[in-house]
């Protein structure tokens, strides 16, 4: 049996990029600074390698001392987000990115580079600072002498949740990851991408590659499938018929078809405040395309997707539950959740879509691992 391959994992959060990179990977090191996720991680998988705690606090001589074939690191996006604050790389929390760093500098330092560095984001890092964070992000792989590509990946290809996010990718030499002479899809090269990679130095220009490798829609579950149809804790009919009085007119519509169709369908929403005919409205945003919207960490009311099931001609509703929304992430059923379902919320709202790792594992990472050629020298 061959050996294990090495991973250490930054911002570990529930510990979902370990299980998607499964049975084949062997974690030596993880961390995280959120108590509540550490405790999630430990419950999982034990505390044996995991660190809790402030990543600048870490130093690299409390890494292990072997060189590991991947560095995982989803740095908070808080300050990256289209729906937050986007003060960029260089606040508070996303700012975390740059001792995250300074680690992976001192490891290459010490003879201890990883071969592999996977930085997953929001896509808004693609626009924050008018490219030029995700621009940095590059230059610094390729300043350290890693071949560099990007990709934007969308959980829907695997699970019902619509969850796109950005990969940073870079590569050793002596690796060779599938290449492509230009991206292969508008999906998962963006224009905002190739915006963001015109503004790369002329040195990594010259390191850059596409990413010869996308996903093919191939999930075969829904939302209808992944939600408790036979949940307690449904509204009373008087609450639902007030969110689907707050749509607009083509969403009750579109929810008055369904029933006359006869169809069993479960639908997700959002409230939303928009401003229609020069006044402020508060809509239910609904979809029935078997997709949820995008999990979000649970900071307030407007952040929790609704659940409407529609089933025997009738309406029901009541907000998606932490199971659910570990369900959307990819989390095996036996997974630990926290008890608090705002911790568990905010656990699969933080995290990476398991499938999604493995995709990579299995297309990317595992292939330029055992045996591609090299590359050509940049």
């Amino acid at each position: 049996m061959s050996a294990k391959k090495t991973f250490l994992e930054f911002f570990a959060g529930g510990g979902m990029a370990r299980i998607g990179l499964g049975p084949a990977w062997r974690c030596l090191l993880a961390n995280d600074i959120d108590a509540a996720k550490c405790a999630s991680y430990r419950a999982n998988f034990g505390g044996d390698h995991l660190v809790e705690g402030d990543i600048a606090a870490i130093n690299v001589e409390d890494l292990p001392r072997q060189a590991v074939d991947l560095v995982w690191g989803s740095f908070p996006c808080q300050d990256l987000s289209l729906a937050g604050a986007r003060g960029g790389m260089n606040a508070r929390r996303s700012g975390a990115f740059f001792p995250f760093w300074s680690l992976i500098e001192g490891l290459a330092a010490t003879g201890r580079a990883p071969r592999i560095i996977a930085i997953e984001n929001v896509a808004g890092l693609l626009t924050s600072n008018g490219g030029r964070d995700f621009a940095c992000v590059a230059d610094l792989m390729a300043q350290a002498g890693y071949a560099v590509t990007a990709a934007v990946l969308d959980a829907r290809h695997f699970t019902p949740q619509s969850r796109p996010r950005l990969f940073i990718l870079g590569f050793a030499n002596g690796l060779r990851p599938p290449e492509a002479s230009a991206p292969l899809s508008e999906e998962t090269a963006p224009p905002a991408l190739a915006a963001a990679q015109a503004l790369l130095s002329t040195s990594a220009q010259s390191r850059w590659f596409w990413l010869g490798a996308a996903p093919h829609l191939s999930r075969n579950i829904r939302l209808s499938h992944i939600v408790d149809w036979d949940a307690p804790d449904w509204h009373e009919p008087e609450q639902t018929q007030k969110l689907i009085a707050m749509m607009a007119p083509h969403q009750r519509a579109r929810i008055d078809n369904i029933i006359r169709n006869g169809a069993r369908r479960a639908g997700a929403a959002f409230r939303r405040t928009r401003t229609e005919n020069g006044e402020t409205v508060q809509r239910v945003e609904a979809r029935f395309d078997g997709l949820a919207g995008c999990l979000r960490t649970p900071a307030g009311g407007s952040s929790r997707q609704i659940i409407f099931a529609i089933e025997n001609g009738a309406v029901r509703s009541r907000l998606l539950s932490p199971r659910e929304a570990a369900r959307l992430m990819g989390l095996p059923e036996d997974y630990i959740l926290p008890q608090s379902a705002n911790a568990a919320l905010k656990l699969c709202g933080d995290g990476v879509a398991v499938p999604v790792v493995r995709w990579l594992a299995d297309t990317v990472f595992e292939p330029a691992l055992t045996g591609a050629k090299a590359r050509k020298a940049a």
